[in-house]
């Protein structure tokens, strides 16, 4: 399912975006922290890993809500839900 991974690139540019606003000193922290989990939600790992959690879930029917990275992203950065 593909579904998934272009949930992974919404979170991904949703991110980045929240990355631009992040310019304060004190916010740099924060900053360095979700580029690294940018970097997670790209590695071939990761991928690899939500490929494998999206077949299982299909298998089983329970994929029935967003993929695990927008539904993080959405929850953390309180962005409103499609």
């Amino acid at each position: 399912c593909t579904c998934s991974f272009l949930d992974t690139d919404r979170a991904l540019v949703l991110l980045e975006e929240y990355c631009k606003k992040l310019k304060k000193p004190e916010e740099q922290q924060l900053k360095n922290a979700i580029r690294k989990v940018m970097g997670i939600f790209k590695s071939s790992l990761f991928q690899a890993l939500l490929g494998s959690f999206t077949k299982k879930a299909t298998r089983h029917g329970a994929v029935s809500h967003p993929s695990l990275p927008a539904a993080v992203v959405y929850d953390v950065l309180g962005c409103p839900k499609d």
